[in-house]
């Protein structure tokens, strides 16, 4: 089993300033080693603060891309796209100058659109240096949701397809997420999350097998890659 470390720490701000310090380090060692690096960041409402942060840092951030590790397929003009809290949450101030590699394309059915988020993903973004994954109450991450019909095909670590189209039971809006192989070939995992309510969903996650019941299982019990866990 490869590690799985969880750095707890008793404020919001403690929290912050370590992870974003540490995702700053790692994208300015992938742009000296390679010449450019790529963050994959989530949405909701726990990495707003991070997000302004990291905007906030000094970095080469002309030569830095960023995606998404899911979107809802909906216009990036809606108050409810990823890509619209990442627009107005961290692509601000230094971090203006980063390029943005959306998920969405309104041309396309999100079924139709998964060989070209894929293929999209692997020119622009593709290998990932940082990935920033939440977790739902429900133990989803990215938008791999409990029970869903299309998990198995998400879960195959054979299969060369980074995006999977899903339609979520249990939250509005047909998604566009990320695969398990696509997140795990991240060099830097992180998982960010927060509340007691949270940590107890975490707790479940790390000590069962069922990854259909808590997709996060898929990324926390696995030998393929270290994950980073910060909690306050």
């Amino acid at each position: 089993m490869m590690s799985r470390t969880l750095h707890t720490f008793q404020s919001q701000d403690a929290l912050i300033e370590v992870l974003s310090k540490n995702i700053i380090d790692q994208l300015q060692e992938a742009i000296e080693t390679k010449g450019k690096a790529s963050l994959l960041v989530s949405g909701g409402s726990t990495p707003k603060t991070l997000f302004k942060k990291l905007s906030e840092a000094t970095l080469g951030w002309e030569k830095v891309s960023v995606g998404l590790c899911d979107e809802r397929w909906i216009p990036s003009s809606d108050e409810n796209s990823n890509e619209n809290l990442v627009k107005t949450y961290l692509l601000q101030g230094q971090a203006s100058k980063a390029t943005f590699i959306s998920m969405y394309n309104e041309q396309l059915d999100v079924h139709m659109a998964e060989k070209w988020c894929t293929q999209k993903m692997k020119e622009s973004l593709f290998p990932f240096d940082v990935l920033i994954l939440g977790m739902g109450s429900d133990a989803h991450t990215a938008s791999l949701f409990p029970d869903n019909t299309k998990l198995k095909k998400a879960f195959d670590l054979d299969t060369e397809d980074l995006c999977i189209s899903i339609e979520p039971k249990t939250a509005p809006y047909m998604r566009m997420s990320l695969t398990r192989s696509a997140i795990l070939s991240a060099k830097h995992i992180y998982l960010y999350f927060e509340g007691e309510e949270k940590l107890a969903v975490y707790g479940d996650a790390i000590t069962g097998e069922d990854m259909y019941k808590m997709p996060i299982r898929a990324v926390l019990n696995q030998d393929i890659k270290d994950v980073e866990v910060y909690y306050a």
